[in-house]
Formats: structure tokens, sequence, C-alpha cells
């Protein structure tokens, strides 16, 4: 026998006046935003709702509110623990009373879960996130049965359908779950991105009653987008860094593809004095939380994360938002990005692009299942599409959301202000929508480019295609130009994909009225972006951003001898040859300046630094030189970003091979960063590890060697002392012992 259905009673909805005073009493807001009153609205009628809103539109306060309002309380189902976390924190924020607002999750306790719950059963609580997964606990589930429901909201949607860009299998259950806990419950689905392919699928999986379909415009004004190339990773780097350094104390997200990278680029943004955390689900839930909150209270400037980082994130005034790595679609550029500027001023949108990335996410798809990988690469297909495109980004965008943008020319991307030529097309299209009705608009894009340009494959030659008469009749033309043609005659509205079916072209209507009637058709070529040079996310990033001035080198070297004797010391004492490198290619003429080459400290900038700096100040004059930008683009070695690990573990005595291992070097990089540490003024105590590499004896010889030299060459030093052999790390050991010890 069938369990018969809970009903709810008929609510009364407010009017107006109702509703902006409680918006008044709960929240300390005198107007609403967008469609937010009419979400509220039909909520408050009982209506299942739908709302599409864009990041920063206010979407939580079209449950909020009414959950305020009604009797009982609201279950909200949230994708992430952070964002949940976020959310109560906010609401409890506008109340007297922190019950108001709970979550459930895997992060409580039992003790925790038993104030939850007997706040839930007292009627306190009125708004209560849980992860999908604690709906999946039947003792969850009879729980919420018992609970006066006011109703359901769906925060991120998008989660539910296999075209958006974050889907979560769980979500498909969200329905049969909410049906178990009271089946006359309205429901509301919000999101901030959803083509109308993922709009159908959330409808349909959520089984929404007639719902009132709310759609904002997906239009963000005070947003720049820009996609830069990325063909050397040095160079790269080196670009984020200048314009991190150029936006102090400005907020800003750096999105990249793997949790390796995020540590990499978080440590050279650190580096190089730039206050940065790397943000992935590798981190343990209390290290992510901490990091979250530092730069929600603006204790680090930049948070270096994966996709992990971000979704439901509350920060108003995030002024750029960089992409390292081309997304894996459209909807996660757009809600990446959507992250800047909130607060409706400036948000900087950069994205660096390389083929070696596309290559990389079409990998990832490699073992998935083949629906699967159908669905990956069509979403690649139309990130890279937006990326190489040479026109309007903004309308680009708009378009994939199923918007149109009127304007050819928003002036505010990097296409539109630096605007490419334009070539008429008028022929060249009819010849483009000939093809694909040749071809019964069964096919994708790759497929009509290859018929169109005569490109004979096997598969044309099972479906016989080559006897076409439209095979090859635009062969004067490249690929390039074709492609270009097709996402534009897209955007035009001329030709649309069919996305139920993987992406075949077909002709609109308005397609089908150009052909009988063609008109003037201006193109723009995409943009070509040049192959990504040899290096690779594992690879180092090169030590020498800018060259070194010889010239300048040589006379350092000579000013630093003539210190060295005056003093009584070995020139390494002074400073290590790669602090004169810097030197040399930095050209510091003040203290502070000089303090930013690797390995001099403050202290040693002023016990050596001034007729250092005297020298360079002359040579710039001399020579006229133009000062390189005034940050240090070095790698994470040379600033030792280690160094705090590496002074604590030395503290402790762990051998020497333990720290390498752990923090991934080889024992001669390791050296190489003790000696850095040790010549920029920090004692080093290593006679734990040297009385096992070397007897008294041995270590005394070295010692007076290293008090009479002139060279700071190790190769000269084992060549001095060659009959007792001593290998390249004996030699640097004493030498880090000899810098701790003399140099400070």
């Amino acid at each position: 026998m069938p369990t018969p259905k809970k009903t709810i009673k008929k609510t009364t909805v407010p009017q107006n006046k109702e509703i902006l005073a409680a918006l008044e009493q709960y929240f300390g807001f005198s107007e609403f935003k967008g469609t937010q009153e009419q979400a509220i609205q039909s909520l408050l009628s009982g209506r299942d709702t739908f709302v599409i809103m864009p990041t920063g539109g206010g979407k939580s306060l079209c449950y909020q509110l009414p959950a305020m309002m009604l009797e009982g309380c609201a279950i909200v189902v949230s994708p992430l623990i952070a964002l949940m976390k976020n959310q109560v924190d906010l609401i409890r924020g506008y109340s007297e009373h922190d019950e108001v607002a709970h979550f459930l999750n895997s992060s409580l306790n039992k003790g925790q879960i038993k104030v939850v719950k007997e706040d839930l059963l007292s009627g306190k609580t009125k708004l209560l996130y849980v992860a999908p997964e604690t709906l999946t606990k039947q003792e969850n589930l009879d729980f919420f049965s018992d609970l006066k429901v006011s109703f359901f909201a769906v925060d991120e949607a998008h989660c539910i359908s296999e075209w958006g860009h974050d889907f979560r299998p769980e979500y498909r259950r969200l329905k049969e779950m909410m049906e178990e806990i009271n089946p006359a419950a309205p429901i509301i689905a919000l999101t901030a991105t959803a083509t109308p392919k993922v709009q159908s699928d959330i409808v349909k999986n959520l089984s929404l009653n007639h719902p009132e379909i709310l759609i904002s415009s997906f239009n963000r004004e005070n947003l720049y987008y820009e996609v830069q190339p990325k063909i050397k990773k040095d160079q790269t780097v080196k670009s984020i860094v200048k314009y991190i350094t150029k936006h102090k104390k400005k907020s800003g997200i750096i999105y990249t593809l793997n949790r390796k990278t995020t540590e990499e680029l978080a440590d050279l943004l650190k580096a190089n004095n730039i206050k940065a955390v790397a943000y992935h689900a590798g981190l343990d839930q209390k290290l992510r939380a901490e990091r979250q909150d530092q730069f929600l209270n603006e204790d680090v400037q930049v948070i270096v994360a994966t996709i992990a980082f971000g979704m439901g994130i509350d920060k108003p005034d995030i002024r750029f938002v960089i992409h390292y790595n081309i997304p894996k679609s459209i909807e996660n550029y757009y809600q990446e990005t959507g992250r800047a500027g909130r607060d409706g001023l400036e948000g900087n949108c950069i994205l660096y692009y390389s083929q070696k990335d596309v290559s990389k996410l079409e990998h990832f798809l490699r073992d998935k299942p083949l629906s699967e990988r159908e669905v990956g690469a069509q979403l690649i297909d139309e990130t890279v599409a937006f990326a190489e495109s040479g026109v309007c980004r903004r309308r680009s965008l708009l378009h994939y959301f199923g918007e149109s943008w009127p304007d050819k020319n928003c002036g505010k991307c990097d296409n539109c202000l630096h605007p490419k030529e334009q070539f008429q097309a008028k022929s060249e299209l009819v010849q483009l929508l000939q093809t694909i009705q040749a071809l019964d608009e069964r096919f994708v894009a790759a497929y009509v480019v290859q018929i169109i340009t005569g490109h004979y494959t096997p598969q044309i030659g099972l479906y016989r295609h080559e006897k076409l008469p439209v095979f090859g009749i635009g062969k004067t033309h490249d690929d390039l130009f074709w492609n270009s043609l097709i996402r534009q005659a897209m955007l035009e509205e001329l030709i649309e994909k069919d996305i139920e079916e993987y992406g075949l072209l077909k002709l609109t209507a308005k397609g089908q009225k150009f052909l009988k009637k063609p008109s003037s058709f201006l193109v723009v070529l995409q943009n070509v972006f040049a192959a990504e040079l040899g290096d690779d996310e594992e690879s180092e990033v090169a030590e020498d951003a800018v060259t070194t001035d010889d010239r300048l080198f040589e006379l350092l070297k000579d000013l630093r001898q003539v210190v060295a004797k005056k003093l009584g010391l070995p020139p390494f004492v002074i400073f290590l040859e790669t602090s004169l490198q810097d030197m040399a290619t930095l050209y510091p003429t003040t203290f502070t300046e000089l303090e930013r080459c690797q390995g001099v400290s403050k202290g040693k900038s002023i016990k050596y630094g001034e007729a250092f700096i005297k020298l360079i100040e002359q040579y710039v004059i001399d020579y006229n030189i133009e000062k390189p930008d005034d940050f240090v683009m070095k790698s994470v070695a040379n600033k030792s970003s280690n160094k705090i690990y590496i002074i604590q573990n030395v503290d402790k005595k762990i051998p020497l091979e333990t720290i390498a291992k752990n923090k991934d070097l080889r024992l001669d990089s390791l050296l190489e960063e003790m000696e850095t540490i040790a010549a920029s003024g920090t004692k080093l105590n290593l006679d734990y590890a040297i009385d096992e590499w070397l007897d008294e004896y041995d270590q005394e010889e070295i010692l007076e060697y290293f008090k009479s030299c002139e060279t700071s060459s190790l190769q000269i030093a084992q060549q001095e002392l060659s009959e007792n052999d001593y290998t390249w790390e004996q030699l640097k050991i004493m030498r880090i012992k000899f810098l701790s010890v003399v140099g400070n």
C-alpha cells in the first residue's frame, strides 16, 4: 500500500510591503536586486521555482528570506562543506540567535549533531544546510520526516546535470529523498551557470512542477576579459608576478589545473614578497578552512587554487581572477571569473592559453566512459573556441548561455579594445550553409570543415561524401578561416549546435532565410596561439627572467675582492656570486632594493652594502641604464621558500637526506638552499650532520682552507685539497658552517 502523501497548509502570499518589511527586519536591506523579489514571491506562494542568476547577483537571499518568513525549517542542499559554513556564518551575523541556522554534514561530531537536532525539534532553526550525502542516510530521512519542512532549496543546482561543470551523481537522487521527507513541500533550485541544456536537465531531474523560471542576465558589465598566450612557463609566471605587484593590496584568485602547480605557484609568489597560499582538495579540512579564512580576512592577498576553491565564497572585493590553465568548460570559466568584482567595481579576468593545457584536459578524459568522454570533449571544444575567438568575448560568453548581446564591441575585453581586421565572407557563408544542408545537418563542425576543404578521411570514404558537390568547394581557405566563420555564424544565430545530439550543426530559421537572400557578412579570424615551448608544469621556473649585466657583474666581483681583503675575509663571505648576479640584473641603488637580492639580509646589506650601492648608482648614470621592474622574479629555490622548514628541521637534528626527501629536493639542491640561508645571516648548526661525514681533522683542514681562499669555486677547492679526495657535498656543508660561524 503506498504511503499517503503529506500535505502542507496553504500559504497566503504576503503583499510586497510585508516582504520589504521582512527584508529590512531580517537582513537590513531596503530593496531587492534583479529577480529576487519575484523568486521570493513565487516560493512564498508554494510554487516550485528555478532561479538562474549570475555569481554575485544575490541568489542566496531568494531562499533565505522565505525561510525566515515561513513556518518550519527550510532544508538547503549544498555541495561543499566550506560553502555551508560560510552561509551559516553570514545568516547568524544578521540574527541575534545562532540556532537560526545550522549545517549538518560529516564535519560535525556526535555532540554537535545532537545540538543541531535539538534546535531543529524545538523549532528554533529556520535554515538547515545539508550535503546531498547527508540525505542518503535513512536515519536522517526518518528524522527530517518528523520535522515541519517549509521548502527544499537546491543550491548549485547545475551539479545535477552531466552537462554542468560540477556534476555530482548523488544530486540525481535528491528528488526521491525529498519525496520521502515531504512530497508536498515546494522546491527552489538555484544556479549561477546553466546553459539551455543544463536548465532542462535540472527541471527534469528535480521534477519541478510548472516552475516559475527566473533568468537574470549573465552579463557582468564590470568584468574585463583577456586571453594571453602561454608560451614559456617562466614568462607566464613573471607576467603574473608583475601584474600582482602592480596591484598591491588587491585581492585575487589564481586557478590552476592540479594540486602540485598550486603549491609551486604559491611558493613562487611568496618568494617574490606576495602574500599567497595554496588551496586544493589534498589539504586537510582544517587547513583548507584556515586558508579560506585568511583570504576572506585579507591576511593573504592571493589564493592559488584548484576548482576546489571558491564555490559560494562571499568576498565582494576580489579584483582579479587569473587562470593559469584553461578551464575544462565555459561554465567553469564563467563561475570562476564571476568571483571577481562582486561589489560592482573593477574585476579583471586573465586567462593564459596553450595547446599543451588543452591536451592535458583531453588526456584526463581518456579513462572515462564513452558518453562522458563525448560530453567532456564538447565542453573543452567550446572553451577552446572562446579562447581562440577574435570577436567580443562578452558576446561569446553570453551566447553560450543562450543570451543575445546586440553590441559588436563591449569595450571591456581584449578583442574589443584591439579589434582585428574584418573580411567580407558573404559567398563563403553561403558555401558553409550549403555544406551543412548537403550533410543533412547530421555532422559536427570538424567534419563539416573537412568536407568543405576537401580533406579526405576514411570516415568521409565510408559515407561516400567525397562525391558530394560541396566536397572541396572552400579549399581556397584554411581550417582557421572556416572555424572562425562557423563560430561567428553561430553568434549571429544562423547556425546552431544541437547539444542533445553531441554538437551536430544545424541551420536556424535565420540561416535558411540568409541562404535564400544572402547579404553582407563580415568575419574576424580567430587568434592563432604559438605552441608552448618545452616547459612543462613539472619543470622548474627559469632562474633568470631578465639578463645579467656581465660588465657590471665583473665590477662587483672586483669590488667584493677589495672589500674582502680590507676586512681579512674570503670574498664569498661578503656576498655570494648569486647575490652579485642579482645585483647585476636588478641594479639596486637603495638598501631596500639590495635586500631583494637573494642571500642579502637586512644585516648584511647594512654591513657590506654601501660600497656596492654606490658603484651600481654610478654605473646606472654612466651607462644610462633603464632599471627593470621593481620586483624580483626569482625561483622558489633561490628565494629559499623552504627556509623555515629547513631551519626547524636542522634544529631538531633531522638527517639531511630526510629533509631533502620530505621537500622533494636532491641533496645538492638542499645544500644550495642552506648556503643561501647561511649567507643571508641565519646561523645553521649542522655539526650533527658534519660529524657523520667528516672526522675532526678533515673539518679543521677544510675550515683553514676557506679562511684564506680567494674564490668561491668548490672545483678549485677540490683541486687544492686533492690529497684527501673530498666530495662536493663535504666541501659544501663545511662552507655553510664557515658562513654560519665567520660570516654572521
